[in-house]
């Protein structure tokens, strides 16, 4: 294979706020091909219709294309192995699961999700591993093609096998082998006529002919099940390459729960793109002190993907603060400095939709920085006594910024109307007044009981920055509630 038939993917969900950690895959896959001189493609998996959105999807391509990736081939731009997006693709998946039944490597299955439920409940309490227990395995064709037609509702799973093992060569982990008991008989294609992720990752990547497949180390488990399914195939697989996960300093993953881990909250905070990719690149360059500040292409030269640690990606905030310093002192000029901060400040029309709020508000120009400065804020400098003057207990404002917090991620498009929605049937199940629930709010959001509208505010904040007021509000008023 020459350096120019190399085609690597990013496949995200668009399932929720893009992460840093799709980010982070993302780079590794945009510095191997551009180090290989081989294309690197955009592909959206949203075969989970009941979580997957249009907004989402178009947050995954903001996100990137804020963070300086380029795609040659994508659901945007198009290419020669479109579509480039599953739920676009679903007529292409079934050929190739009616091959794996008429080989005899998969089945139908009709077990409802209540007998399933019950199955890995029962697995459970015995201490082992949930996995599906064949029930449907063994079925006569003729009962199967009678329940067919009689319209009973099935998925389609694979078949693995009860011996052995599954061995393999990993570009990170080198050589890995996984018992096929450990293997799940897993779903192929859903009862709604979608494949899962697994049997759609497979075509895709096939038909895309994609070569080398770069993901974080979580979908190690999964590599046996898409063997088979390109055994099945009678196909060859790419080359896999699992990352490690990136972490927080305690070594736990890091989670939405634990840390901002939003692309679009670092850079509603001022982050600069070319920092947090450079420091996003350096897990995947070796280099010597001094040498940290890495523009794009420097990184793709010195990219090295023989040496990877599977030690960890460390997420250390305090390194990016310093990266990001460094680059805004040592990269930008003056003119740069002051068109950059124009841009971020006018992000998501903060500034300006600010000011129209702000408007009716004041009496003159001086006061607009304590009114409305939250709003461009990385930290509003919350304490006990942020939460003093609110007429609700400690323990009852505590309630409120929790429920709030959990609530307000049902919430499928971020606009002023679903908020308003959500907060009014929030205090409905709270049993509280709306004008008992907004106050502790406003000073989480501004830090302040006097604000700009809070339903406006928290939209033009956004998402991901409106989880972490929230979770930072919870935690100095949890404090307050444990010293009472």
């Amino acid at each position: 294979m020459s350096n120019s038939d190399i085609r690597v993917r990013i496949a995200p969900s668009p399932t929720g706020e893009p992460h840093v950690g799709t980010a982070y895959i993302a780079l590794f896959n945009y510095l191997f091909a551009k180090k290989n001189g081989g294309t690197f493609i955009l592909r959206i998996e949203d075969t989970d219709q009941t979580r997957s959105t249009r907004e989402f999807e178009q947050k995954v391509l903001d996100a990137l294309k804020w963070c300086g990736l380029e795609w040659a081939e994508g659901p945007d731009i198009g290419g020669p192995y479109g579509p480039y997006r599953q739920s676009d693709r679903k007529d292409i998946y079934r050929p190739f699961v009616d091959k794996i039944l008429e080989a005899g490597h998969g089945f139908n299955c009709f077990c409802t999700p209540e007998r399933l439920e019950r199955m890995r409940e029962e697995q459970r309490a015995a201490g082992k591993a949930p996995k599906y227990d064949g029930h449907c395995l063994n079925l006569a064709a003729e009962e199967v093609t009678s329940r067919i037609a009689a319209g009973e509702p099935h998925v389609v799973r694979m078949k693995v096998p009860t011996e052995g093992s599954c061995k393999f060569h990993d570009g990170v982990y080198g050589d890995v082998e996984i018992p096929w008991e450990a293997v799940d008989m897993q779903v192929l294609l859903k009862a709604d006529g979608m494949p899962t992720y697994h049997m759609a990752n497979v075509v895709d990547d096939h038909l895309m002919k994609i070569t080398h497949v770069a993901r974080g180390e979580e979908w190690l488990a999964s590599v046996p099940k898409h063997i088979l399914i390109y055994r099945y195939l009678g196909l060859e697989p790419p080359v896999f390459m699992h990352l490690s996960l990136m972490r927080n300093a305690d070594k736990s993953k890091l989670s939405k729960r634990k840390n901002p881990t939003s692309i679009s909250y670092y850079s509603a905070l001022g982050y600069l793109p070319e920092a947090l990719m450079n420091f996003l690149g350096l897990f995947f360059v070796q280099i010597a002190e001094g040498e940290e500040l890495l523009s794009m292409d420097e990184l793709a030269e010195k990219f090295d993907p023989e040496n990877l640690s599977k030690a960890g990606a460390i997420f250390d905030i305090q390194k990016l603060d310093w990266l990001n310093g460094r680059w805004i002192r040592e990269k930008l000029s003056q003119e740069e400095f002051m068109a950059r901060v124009l841009n971020w400040a006018s992000e998501n029309e903060r500034l300006t939709e600010g000011l129209k709020l702000a408007q009716s508000r004041i009496s003159k120009l001086g006061e607009l920085p304590s009114l409305g400065g939250f709003l461009l804020s990385s930290d509003v400098a919350l304490s006990s006594a942020s939460f003093a003057g609110l007429k609700t207990s400690a323990a009852e404002t505590l309630e409120i910024l929790t429920t709030v917090q959990t609530d307000l991620e049902k919430i499928h498009e971020w606009t002023v109307a679903s908020i308003e929605e959500e907060l009014r049937a929030i205090s409905d199940r709270l049993g509280k007044k709306l004008r008992v629930v907004t106050p502790p709010l406003f000073v989480a959001m501004s830090g302040s009981s006097r604000s700009l509208p809070l339903f406006d505010s928290m939209a033009l904040l956004g998402r991901s920055v409106v989880r972490q007021r929230l979770k930072t509000a919870a935690t100095v008023v949890a404090a307050a509630v444990g010293s009472a």
